[in-house]
């Protein structure tokens, strides 16, 4: 028996590039190949890994700075064998290129209606077409904050998936438990971030930059013994780099290494899968995220703040 894994990269311009007053060059190289550790050294260490890969990527930016970034984007992803699914950050409707972030609409999907949702879903399943992608049946929400109304909005235009509850983030306000992680059948199937309890009562996201090595491979382990219905995993095409996007960060590359080293010798039981492979997962299952191990949690609490005080200084 096999536990699907999505290792999911959510692609994006960082908003934050816009608001430090970068021109479109310069955010898209400090949000997607940051210091040579952005998509394009994902995408060819996944490959010599042979690796699967899901890149949700935003094309709201377009309405802003035009298709070509995104099209870049969708490109190189494709070109690489792997696949993409949409991912949309809202604010960007309203964004104006050169006003350091002046100008934007509401941040996150949860505060629109319904009839609001569906209108930005269905203009941004057009967006991300025209820059080249195929019809998207999967979707995430920026910074997870989907709530009931995403879903019915997601099955209204025939999508498949969604992967935006993740119990460890306040914003995300799908109506499930917060220690839910495996596979549910709602309008649509809902796939959850899988999250780890780091201490007692306290949940993190299985996130590149927010669990050591060792905490990686220890819930990859649990979940292959207790037969999980899927593990889903997140980063960014920003996330080797600093927060500046300047340099790389070498506590995340060595996890990021260190993972894709992990799911190759795994493969046999933890293999990784395309949404579009469109595999039968097992729903509506009680699996439970990893207990905490002060030890491990420590250690990475030490690794952190390394990363932190060392790793994240601008070039």
């Amino acid at each position: 028996m096999t536990t699907p894994v999505f290792l999911t990269v959510d692609t994006e311009f960082a908003w934050r590039h816009h608001s430090a007053g970068h021109d479109v060059d310069g955010i898209y190289s400090r949000s997607l190949e940051p210091a040579g550790v952005g998509l394009s050294y994902q995408l060819d260490r996944l490959a010599e890994h042979g690796l699967k890969a899901c890149f949700f990527v935003d094309p709201m930016p377009a309405m802003t700075f035009g298709l070509a970034p995104v099209r870049r984007m969708v490109d190189t992803i494709l070109e690489a064998g792997q696949e993409v699914q949409l991912h949309l950050h809202p604010n960007w409707t309203a964004a104006r290129a050169g006003d350091r972030g002046a100008a934007h609409a509401r941040f996150a999907l949860h505060e629109y209606g319904y009839a609001e949702q569906r209108h930005l879903i269905a203009g941004a399943t057009d967006l991300l077409m025209a820059a080249g992608a195929p019809a998207p049946i999967a979707f995430r929400a920026g910074s997870y904050a989907a709530n009931d109304d995403t879903l019915a909005a997601l099955a209204d235009l025939g999508f498949v998936y969604d992967s935006s509850h993740n119990g460890a983030e306040p914003d995300s306000l799908i109506s499930l438990p917060r220690r839910h992680i495996a596979p549910v059948a709602r309008e649509v199937i809902e796939v959850p971030v899988t999250v780890i309890e780091d201490a007692p009562g306290s949940l993190r996201t299985f996130q590149l930059c927010a669990l050591s090595s060792g905490e990686t491979y220890d819930a990859l382990e649990h979940a292959a013994v207790a037969g999980h219905a899927a593990v889903t995993i997140v980063s960014h095409g920003f996330e080797l780099a600093n927060r500046a996007g300047t340099r790389a960060n070498g506590v995340h590359v060595r996890r990021f290494e260190a993972l894709c080293a992990m799911l190759a010798d795994l493969r046999d039981v933890l293999p990784t899968h395309h949404f579009a492979d469109d595999m039968p997962l097992k729903l509506d299952r009680d699996d439970r995220p990893l207990a905490p191990d002060a030890l491990r949690t420590r250690w990475r609490q030490a690794e952190q703040l390394w990363s932190n005080l060392v790793e994240e200084r601008a070039a």
